[in-house]
């Protein structure tokens, strides 16, 4: 983002303002699309109208959203992954043998078999 020019900076900020504009709106329950144009139709215009001024300022907000998004997706992945492993009775450490795991017992292969050893 340092080498970016300020308006190309000013959109991607904009777009972080209307993605989190939208989450928040989500969560809270008042989110309607007339608001989200209105917000829309306001912040890109003064983001840009706005750049050269606040360049800087522009280039802290991309950092740190840019940090908490994807954290808040790496959480959120994680957590997808726990959750069907779960479901699946899947024990990725095979710590526990349990009858309806889907992990299968390893057959002892004869050394004649194996070919090439690393």
């Amino acid at each position: 983002m340092e080498l970016s020019s300020p308006r190309f900076k000013a959109l991607a900020v904009s777009a972080g303002f209307t993605f989190w504009f939208f989450i928040i709106t989500s969560i809270i329950g008042v989110f309607t699309l007339e608001y989200f144009i209105i917000f829309i139709v306001i912040i890109f215009p003064l983001m840009q109208f706005l750049s050269v001024k606040v360049a800087g300022a522009l280039d802290i907000f991309a950092i740190y959203n840019t940090k908490l998004f994807l954290g808040m997706l790496f959480v959120f992945v994680i957590s997808l992954y726990g959750i069907f492993f779960r479901i699946l009775r899947i024990d990725l450490l095979r710590t526990k043998k349990h009858r309806g795991s889907y992990w299968l017992e390893i057959k002892q292969l004869k050394s004649s078999r194996i070919l090439k050893g690393f």
